[in-house]
């Protein structure tokens, strides 16, 4: 299928937002399910990579994703474990295992859905780590990530090979996070900001607080994926 074919099959009809289109993810041996949504002439396409206990239908990132689309930026929310290996938590935890699903859905996408728009990162709590490490793994193939309420220091001794622009959103009253964010930003060379929503806690739960995390994001996406 020829890209923009693949293009117009993701997003809905030609020039909407992006319809979202239920999809399987080809990842090793592991079909998991996904929504995908590509608008017309995206400026990059973001895959997510939801937290412990998440899932592709989670309701912070599927607004997230929602406002990205409104800022011409396509998404791909997926199951990062299929059914049975959600049952077990080690699973939940393990980064290089998050990572490589995460690059796994990067080269389906290039490869079977014919996308060739740039490709970002959007990572919550541990699928921060996550999108970082598979960030420093395929370095300029990923042009962006963002990083909600991320647990970015379980990336360990990869956070200075990252070499793309890096957003952290922080919470402003989720004092544990925020230190351990603030130390991995520390630890990172390539261009990384961490921005603060004020006296929000950890799930940006409280009024307005996740609408700024999505305008966030989508700036960052549409500066940096469209520079690429």
């Amino acid at each position: 299928m020829a890209p923009r074919a693949a293009m117009r099959q993701a997003g809905g009809v030609d020039g909407d937002a992006g319809a979202e289109l239920e999809v399987v993810v080809g990842v090793a041996d592991r079909a998991l399910p996904g929504l995908l949504a590509i608008p017309s002439d995206p400026a990059g396409v973001v895959v997510f990579a939801h937290g412990s206990g998440s899932s592709r239908r989670s309701p912070r990132n599927a607004l997230v994703a929602r406002t990205l689309r409104a800022a011409g930026v396509g998404t791909l929310l997926f199951d990062l474990l299929d059914d049975a290996e959600a049952l077990d938590r080690a699973n939940v935890f393990d980064v290089p295992l998050l990572a490589g699903r995460l690059e796994g859905a990067t080269a389906w996408l290039r490869e079977e859905r014919g996308v060739d728009a740039p490709l970002g990162y959007f990572g919550a709590s541990t699928g921060a780590a996550a999108a970082l490490v598979a960030a420093a793994d395929l370095g300029d193939a990923v042009g962006a990530v963002v990083s909600r309420g991320g647990r970015p220091d379980l990336a360990g001794d990869r956070l200075p090979e990252v070499a793309a622009p890096t957003l952290l959103i922080v919470g402003g009253a989720d004092d544990v996070v925020l230190d351990l964010n603030r130390r991995a930003a520390g630890a990172m060379r390539a261009e990384v900001e961490l921005a603060v929503v004020p006296d929000a806690t950890h799930l940006f739960e409280e009024p307005g607080a996740l609408e700024q995390v999505a305008a966030l994001a989508a700036a960052w996406f549409r500066r940096h994926l469209a520079a690429g």
